[in-house]
């Protein structure tokens, strides 16, 4: 019985530190900068139509994605 027991409970240590191992905890980003202004150029040719610029989050900090044309 009292191999049992210690088997049973080595078990559930390992399944536990197996269980909790896999546990990430990521910081919290920081908040998102206020949008850039742009000054929107001509478009390139009828039909195009412009997506404003954004912020796009690196992994470590927010980068500015410029507007562009898309037609």
């Amino acid at each position: 019985m009292k191999i049992q027991s210690t088997i049973r409970a080595a078990s559930l240590a390992g399944l536990c530190a197996a269980l909790l191992s896999a546990c990430v905890v990521e910081p919290g980003r920081p908040p998102q900068p206020a949008p850039l202004v742009e000054v929107v150029p001509a478009a390139p040719a009828p039909g195009y139509h412009w997506v404003k610029g954004h912020y796009r989050w690196e992994g470590n900090h927010w980068a500015w994605v410029p507007g562009h044309w898309v037609g």
